[in-house]
Parts: C-alpha cells; structure tokens; sequence
C-alpha cells in the first residue's frame, strides 16, 4: 500500500515538472511529440530489452499491451486535437475525469465493484475537475468538449488494459518497457498527425535541449510509476490520485505564477477534488 502511494507521489512530481517546463515551449514546437521521441531514446532501448527478458509473456499480456498501444495513441491524438480549439484548462481537466469511467467499466467487464465510499470520494473529485474546467476561458468549447471527452474514454481504456499487464511484468524495467511500446505507437500516430496538418512529421522547432531531456525522462518514468502503482490498488484509486497532479498545478499557477484570473472558482475546484481524494484516501485505510 505504502509503496503504491509512494509510485503516485513521485509520479505526480514528475508530471507537474514535465507540464511546467511545457509552459516554456512555444505550442508549434510540439513539445510531446519530442517529450515522447527522447523517452524512446534515451529509456527506450534499455526498458524494451528489460520487457523482453523479464515479462512473464502470454495472450493475456500480448492482448493487454495492443489495446494500452491503441487506446494510448488515440488519447494523445484526441489531446492534441482538444487543444487546437481550447486551453489547456478547459481540456485537461475534462481529459482527466476517467477514474468513474474505469470504474464502471471494471464493474461491466470483471464484476469489480467499489466501496460506497470510494464511488463517493471518486465522483466528488471529478466534479472537482469539471468544475475546474468550467473555470476559466473556454475557447471553441462546442469542438473542443468532444475531444476531450474521447480522451478520457481513452485513458479509461488503457489504465483497464494497464492493470491487467502489470500483473505479468514483474520489475520497474518491464513495466517502463510496457510504456515504452505504447509510447512509440503514440510517437507514429503524431508524427501523421503533425504531416497530415503541417505537411512535415517533424515540428517546425525544438525545445531548449534542458527541456527535452528532463521532459523526456520524466514522462515515461511517470506513467510507468502509476501502472507500477495498480499492483497494489485498483485502476480507478490510482488514476484518481494522479489528478492530485491538477491540484498542485493549479496551486502553483495561482501563488508562484501569479495566474489570477478566475483565481477563486479555480481554488475552490481544487478544494472539491482534494475533498474526494480524501473520501476516497479514508476508504483505502477502512
């Protein structure tokens, strides 16, 4: 359990530090598509080669590792079309309110259910982030919504995936390697997107070189740490305590970077999500 919390809190450093250091890449720049290209370069080869020696291969991980590939790459597609009409603090958020949907669909599918209090402290805390998303400047919300939305089913279906292959992927190399497959099939799935609008697969800058690798490493490493941490908790616990991630972001725009506008409904959404967390925080020490 403690070493499952652990996994989340690092995980949400690493995810708040490699967002922060977005802020300073221009959006042309395309700064996940080199986040995602230096993971596979400098973790990559190392995490693939751990994956081959140490996984306990069968179907069941084959199956697992095509649907957390497939669902991977229409979650940072769907993000990146989400974005193209509205800001990141309209769409995140929205991206972010799967944990009820891997709830429900680990109940359809594997007859899992959740204490009353942990469905309490789950669906409180997403209220949190729509009320977060309804926060501030909402741009194209009428195309952007849509998008949005399909990015969380899509993180609903991968964490799903993700916690049945973490089963059979016994070290932290393994499960980095996991990520890593998923990651260079998200990596492809840009790259058309980027020719299919900007007629080149390379985007037209890069990243000072201190951002590309920070974020590259961290943003593998930060996925790998949440699918490590379902080895102890339930899928839906796991991705609702990464959103403590949104909490910390916004509490850092609004007293570090002096971001003030809409300040008071957005701390009062962080405030409704951290009300959640605790609810479902109390159902994990019952």
């Amino acid at each position: 359990m403690h070493t499952a919390l652990l996994a989340i809190g690092l995980s949400v450093l690493m995810h708040v530090a490699w967002n922060l250091l977005a802020r300073h890449v221009t959006a042309r720049c395309n700064f996940l598509w080199w986040g995602l290209l230096i993971h596979l370069l400098v973790l990559g080869p190392w995490a693939l080669w751990r994956l081959v020696l140490d996984s306990h291969w069968n179907s069941e991980l084959l199956v697992a590792m095509l649907i957390s590939a497939a669902a991977n790459t229409l979650y940072f597609i769907a993000l990146r079309q989400a974005y193209r009409f509205a800001p990141v603090a309209l769409v995140y958020p929205l991206a972010r309110s799967s944990p009820i949907l891997i709830a429900l669909w680990a109940w359809l599918l594997f007859g899992h259910t959740l204490s009353t209090m942990a469905l309490v402290g789950i669906t409180v805390s997403v209220a949190g982030l729509w009320l977060l998303a309804g926060s501030g400047s909402k741009g194209d919300s009428a195309h952007a919504i849509p998008w949005a939305m399909l990015a969380a089913l899509c993180t609903s279906v991968y964490s799903l995936s993700d916690k049945v292959a973490v089963g059979h992927l016994p070290g932290f190399g393994a499960q980095l390697g996991f990520i890593s497959v998923g990651y260079a099939a998200s990596f492809v799935g840009l790259s058309l997107v980027q020719y299919r609008q900007h007629r080149h697969f390379v985007p037209p800058c890069r990243p000072a070189l201190r951002y590309l690798l920070l974020g590259g490493v961290f943003i593998g490493t930060a996925y790998a740490l949440v699918v490590r941490a379902m080895l102890e908790l339930p899928a839906a616990y796991v991705v609702a305590y990464t959103n403590t991630g949104i909490v910390l972001a916004t509490l850092l725009s609004v007293g570090l970077f002096r971001e003030r506008q809409y300040w008071r409904r957005r701390l009062l959404a962080t405030v409704v999500v951290g009300v959640g967390l605790l609810v479902l925080g109390l159902d994990i020490y019952a």
